[in-house]
Order: structure tokens, then C-alpha cells, then sequence
């Protein structure tokens, strides 16, 4: 009995050893066959080409260390090339290297069958084009990679661009089609250009090629979205208080999720052209991005490339974007509205003045609206709709408060005025100083009144203080 136990570990320690080798197999540690050997003496040597009839020629050469570690090492060079052998070297021709690849493409029908290789979802796409597809321009001819259960002897990106670097598209069950190939250009262009391919398709590697079913492209897009959380768990949990991850919640499964924005294998920096950024957005919001591309922003922008001026997300967040249509979100519009025109360093350069916000808070607006905010977050009481900057400026079609857009703003803004002052005229918007501090040249009397309180009142507190110590010394010397 003690043995037979001995023979059966050591059988399966054997197994394991031959099955699952410690070391991976190096390129010295593999034997041709005596065949490979004596064609690569010549074949082994840079330089040789084969010339066809329309002056193209291909390279003859084959890197002996390349076919060691191929998936073919095994086989002989007779197996692929039937023609040849050590002692039979035919000389054929060929009109072009096109007509070369498609011979040479039919042997491997020898071995790997039609019926298996349309089952390969990344071959159903390139079948249904209805193309000449050479086997060869994906897969290579001599130094051919496992698609599984092989090592990985090159770089993960250039494993994975031997396929996807060429013309190809996965199949859905709806009938769509997503193209596979890949632009290596683009993909060192990203952000991402230091990670690899299997560390956003996750369970994919030169080991495994796992195949995965969706019923459309919008699901796989979906189900491919949820890869971003692995390293952006902080910026996900903060789309998942956003109106279109709500969206997405009740059904929409047209709201858009990670790569509807940031892309897929191009991705860029989120801050590096605020056009681009903008641009991102009008995918889905074209409307609002034309009246938007109107306006004194959008036109500073487009037409100028002025990055100072505010663009989507700076007002709607990128991640965490609320629902603009809430009473909660308009309180919050004097706070964003201040982050550019209450910093001089940005509205500075343009000649403009960052009393608005201050003027704002101080008016009966701007103190009513803070009284309601404190009470709201107090009492948990609803807001309430108090006029806020979008209500006098408009929100994306803000124009500008001078020259020929002044008339349209100030008719804007009568109707606005109406709302909550149903008798207000024409005029009723002049009483407004226009966030800026008066002066001599703008609302004068009003500057006059302001300056006789500047005056009149220190005077008076200084005659009631000297009134109080007469007062008190009279007192003193009638005692």
C-alpha cells in the first residue's frame, strides 16, 4: 500500500511538472526538427527576397529564435510549404505579393477548418464584409502566437495589436457590429498609454481569450463602463449621485456612463482643451450646445479659444452633476457664477468688476435668498424660486450687458421682472445699479445720496458722543 502511494504522488508530481512547467520555456530550451534546421541555413540569412512578376518582391528571411517560440515550432517547414523539402526546392511565380499571400493563406484550411475559425466572434465580422481576408496579416507566417494556452514571450500591446491592429468587428445578437481595430497611434496618445491591455479587459491576456455575448452594442458599452471603477472608484461613486447615472437607473440606458464621455482607447485629460471638453457633452445636448456656442461664453470660446470663459462642466460638474431643473441646484447659481466673477484675476483681464457678486448678496435678493437657504437648512423647509443670476442674464444664451445686446437683455429682463412684480414697466429694471458701485458718471444721484449719509451720519454720531460728555460734565461741575 505505502507503494502504490508513492507511485501515485510521484505520477503526479510528474504531471504537474510536464502540465504546468516553473520556468516558462525559453527559446534555447526548444529543438527543431532536423527539416526546420537545414532550411533555415539558408533561410536564416537577412537579404534573400523572393521577386513576383510585377517587381514587388517579400523577404525570405525567417528569425530562427521568432519560429522557436511560435506556436508552429513543432511542425516541419514541408508541413505548411507541401511543395518543398530539404532535397525539392520547385521555383514558382506569382504575378503580385497578393496573389502570393492568398496561396500561401489556403494551407492553413489544412489544419484549422472553415467551420472553426467563422465560430471566432472576431472573425464573424471580418466574413460577413464578404472579403479576401489573409490569414497571414493578422497571425503573422512564421513567429504565430497562441491565441490561448500560450506564453507570453512579446509585449501584452503588441500581442494584441497582431489581431486588433487590422480590420476586424465583434457581431451582436441585435445585428450591430463594433469595429476591433485599433489605431496604435491613439493608443500612446492616452492617458492610459502606461497600462496594459488586460488591465482594463479584465480576464483577457496571450493566455486567454475569453468569449463574451451581448444582445447589443449599447449593453457591451455598458457592462464595459464598469472596468473605470477599479481605478476611479472615488470619481464613480460621485457619477452615482448624478442625474444620468439616475437616468440610467430608471431604464434610460441611453444615459450616458464612463467612455460615452472620456472615450474608449483615446482617452484624453478632462481639462486639456476646455472646446473639446464642451464638445463632449453636445453629443448628447446639441441644442443647448448651439445656443450655448451663441453666447458671450460660447463665442470668447469657439472663436477665440479663450479658456478662461466658463464651459459645462465648470457650472454643471462633471461627475456629480445635479438636476438643473431643482429649486436646489437654482440657490446654488450665485456660488458658481462667483468662482470666475468674483476672481479678479480671471474677470480682471477683461475690464469687468467683481462687486457683482457682492452687490447681488447685498439687494434684497441676494439677502432674501440667504435667508431662505438658512431657514431651509434649518427647518428642512422646501426652497424657494428667489431671482438668481440665470434669472436676469438667462442661462446658456447669456449675452453680453453692453453695446446692442443691452436692449435684449433689458426686454428680457422686464419680462422676468413680471413674474414675481406683475406691474412692473419698462423702466422698472432701472432702478437696478447693475451689480456695479454707483459713481458720478453712473446713477449720480444716487451716488450724491450716499455720499451726504457718508458724511451726514459720522457727523451726527460724533455730535451725540460730544452731547453725552457735555451732558456729563455739567453734571460733574453742578455736583
Amino acid at each position: 500500500m505505502k507503494g502504490r502511494k508513492q507511485i501515485i504522488f510521484l505520477s503526479l508530481a510528474l504531471f504537474c511538472i510536464l502540465a504546468f512547467p516553473l520556468f516558462p520555456v525559453r527559446a534555447q530550451d526548444i529543438t527543431l526538427s532536423e527539416e526546420a534546421q537545414a532550411c533555415l541555413k539558408c533561410h536564416a540569412k537577412r537579404g534573400i527576397v523572393k521577386k513576383f512578376d510585377n517587381g514587388e518582391s517579400v523577404a525570405a528571411y525567417v528569425d530562427p529564435e521568432n519560429f522557436k517560440v511560435s506556436a508552429h515550432n513543432s511542425l516541419s517547414c514541408s508541413h505548411c510549404h507541401v511543395d518543398f523539402s530539404v532535397d525539392k526546392h520547385p521555383e514558382r511565380r506569382f504575378r503580385s505579393k497578393e496573389q502570393y499571400k492568398i496561396k500561401s493563406s489556403l494551407v492553413c484550411s489544412r489544419c484549422h477548418k472553415d467551420a472553426q475559425v467563422r465560430a471566432n466572434p472576431v472573425h464573424a465580422g471580418l466574413f460577413k464584409e464578404g472579403k479576401i481576408h489573409i490569414c497571414a496579416n493578422c497571425h503573422g507566417s512564421h513567429s504565430i502566437m497562441r491565441v490561448a494556452g500560450g506564453r507570453k514571450f512579446t509585449n501584452e500591446e503588441q500581442y494584441c495589436l497582431s489581431c486588433h491592429g487590422h480590420a476586424a468587428s465583434l457581431t451582436f445578437k441585435n445585428g450591430e457590429t463594433l469595429p476591433l481595430a485599433i489605431d496604435k497611434s491613439v493608443l500612446e496618445g492616452s492617458v492610459h498609454n502606461k497600462l496594459s491591455c488586460s488591465d482594463c479587459h479584465y480576464g483577457f491576456s496571450s493566455e486567454g481569450h475569453p468569449q463574451r455575448n451581448f444582445r447589443s452594442r449599447r449593453e457591451y458599452t455598458l457592462a464595459s463602463s464598469e472596468t473605470c471603477r477599479r481605478c476611479h472608484f472615488d470619481k464613480y461613486t460621485k457619477t452615482m449621485e448624478s442625474i444620468h447615472y439616475t437616468m440610467l437607473s430608471q431604464g434610460n440606458l441611453k444615459a450616458p456612463v464612463c467612455t460615452d464621455c472620456h472615450g474608449n482607447h483615446g482617452i484624453q485629460a478632462g481639462r486639456v482643451e476646455k472646446a473639446l471638453s464642451g464638445k463632449r457633452c453636445r453629443k448628447c445636448h446639441e441644442n443647448i450646445f448651439t445656443i450655448y456656442a451663441s453666447s458671450v461664453h460660447g463665442k470668447a470660446l469657439m472663436d477665440e479659444n479663450n479658456q478662461d470663459v466658463p464651459i459645462c462642466v465648470d457650472c454643471h460638474m462633471a461627475h456629480d452633476i445635479r438636476n438643473p431643473l431643482t429649486l436646489e441646484y437654482h440657490e446654488r447659481i450665485p456660488e458658481l457664477c462667483s468662482n470666475c466673477h468674483a476672481n479678479k484675476a480671471i474677470v480682471g483681464k477683461y475690464g469687468l468688476s467683481t462687486d457683482v457678486v457682492k452687490t447681488y448678496l447685498s439687494d434684497f435678493h441676494g439677502v432674501t435668498l440667504g435667508f431662505y437657504k438658512k431657514q431651509r437648512e434649518a427647518l428642512y423647509k422646501p426652497a424657494r424660486p428667489i431671482a438668481v443670476c440665470t434669472d436676469c442674464h438667462g442661462t446658456h444664451n447669456i449675452v453680453s450687458s453692453k453695446g446692442t445686446d443691452a436692449v435684449l437683455l433689458k426686454a428680457n429682463l422686464v419680462k422676468r421682472c413680471r413674474q414675481c412684480h406683475p406691474n412692473a414697466t419698462k423702466n422698472f429694471p432701472d432702478t437696478w445699479l447693475s451689480h456695479y458701485e454707483p459713481s458720478i458718471k453712473t446713477a449720480p444721484l444716487v451716488f450724491i445720496v450716499n455720499l451726504m449719509y457718508k458724511i451726514f451720519i459720522p457727523v451726527l454720531v460724533i455730535g451725540l458722543f460730544l452731547q453725552i460728555l457735555l451732558h456729563i460734565w455739567r453734571y460733574a461741575v453742578n455736583r
